[in-house]
């Protein structure tokens, strides 16, 4: 994406905004692709030299002006891996601006201040979450004609959905539910992020995706993420004979029933050989401690994306998962290596009394669209 014609010739300033490790991955995955080399460091400690990506030679080009801005939550695991990325990304030569944004009650007052400025002067803003209400606040703020909204998992799907049906900004596992009082005080701006997300005559819209895009808004460029920078900065893995199995927060959000979720844990592991668990970053440490009790497994908080972790190795030769995100970006950066990557359909009966109307058929159309993994039947009790 290089500047418009009829610019000034300036780099075009770049604010990114992320909220989770895996949004700032993809927004890492995107300046590859589009050629924001960043600094090109001297030395890229955290990584073995044999995986590092060669400089081109010539300086960044025009447009390589890239700015990361962590909006950070206060879950430490979520905090702990965003640390390890925001390491990666100044590896990799670009800047990356910590924000306490939830940090007590004048945090977002001040977080937002101290980013007026920058916002204004923005050629461009890069999003991981257009949900996040802190992004839909920033977006009123911003005059930039180019928007990018790169992938925070299963939920770019329905986002680029709801866009092309111009209907209202409400994650999936909420769609169905009364608005609240703050989902009636928010909706002036939600509403307002929806029209800025809309391309116009003035405005660009950029989806980098690795997520199937059915419904595409007009307008809309959809690029692809195929992980080409995670490939290029790390592994082969290493593979081992058993299997992994990786975890889900569907229970934490309500959404699955946790004795139903045991078992089925219980009986993939037993039936594919199952040594480690990967622990999803939202996973509660009590149910995590159950799981470990009753199933045997190892338990696993990687400090990385599970796609970076995968690349690095060991890992198992098969990878289990539930419907989630990495039943489509596992065989992207595993791409080559050998690894078989198989998800577990959610039977309905584990679904919660509360969980949305929509669930079981959005979870299914996460595993029905899912390409290059192995489609296995909803498991029983073990």
């Amino acid at each position: 994406m290089s500047p418009r014609a009829g610019d000034t010739g300036h780099p075009a300033r770049t604010l990114a905004f992320v909220e989770s490790p895996v949004q700032l991955l993809n927004v890492l995955e995107w300046a590859h692709l589009h050629g924001l080399q960043g600094a090109q460091p001297d030395a890229l400690p955290s990584v073995p030299a044999q995986s590092r990506r060669s400089p081109a030679g010539a300086a960044p080009p025009a447009g390589a002006e890239l700015t990361l801005v962590v909006l950070s939550p206060t879950d430490p695991m979520t905090r702990g891996q965003l640390r390890r990325m925001a390491d990666l990304a100044r590896d990799e030569g670009y800047r990356v601006r910590w924000e306490e944004a939830r940090g007590g009650t004048t945090a977002p007052f001040h977080t937002i201040g101290g980013l007026a400025g920058p916002l204004r002067r923005a050629d461009r803003i890069v999003m991981g979450d257009p949900f996040s209400r802190y992004v839909q606040l920033l977006l009123t703020i911003t005059r930039a004609r180019d928007l990018v909204v790169v992938d925070d998992g299963t939920a770019t799907m329905e986002f680029v959905a709801q866009l092309a049906r111009g209907e209202r900004l409400v994650r999936w596992h909420r769609k169905g539910g009364r608005p609240g009082p703050r989902d009636l005080l928010f909706a002036p701006v939600s509403s307002s992020a929806r029209r800025r997300l809309t391309p116009s005559e003035h405005r660009r819209v950029e989806v980098f995706s690795s997520m199937p895009v059915t419904e595409t808004p007009e307008g809309v460029t959809v690029t692809a993420n195929d992980f080409a920078w995670t490939r290029a900065r790390f592994g082969p893995p290493r593979i081992t004979a058993s299997a992994d199995l990786v975890g889900t927060s569907l229970v934490e959000t309500g959404v699955v029933d946790g004795d139903r979720y045991l078992a089925a844990v219980q009986s993939l592991a037993r039936a594919h050989g199952a040594t480690r668990y990967f622990a999803h970053r939202r996973e509660s440490t009590d149910k995590l401690h159950r799981l470990a009790r009753e199933t045997g497994l190892e338990i696993v908080r990687p400090d990385l994306p599970l796609e970076l972790i995968a690349r690095r190795g060991p890992i198992g030769r098969t990878i289990l998962s539930f419907p989630s995100t990495v039943v489509h970006t596992l065989p992207l950066a595993l791409t080559g290596t050998g690894v078989r990557v198989a998800v577990c359909d959610i039977d309905p009966t584990w679904l919660t009394e509360t969980a949305s109307p929509r669930a079981h058929g959005f979870l299914s159309g996460v595993t029905g669209t899912a390409r290059d993994v192995h489609r296995l039947a909803a498991v029983g009790p073990a």
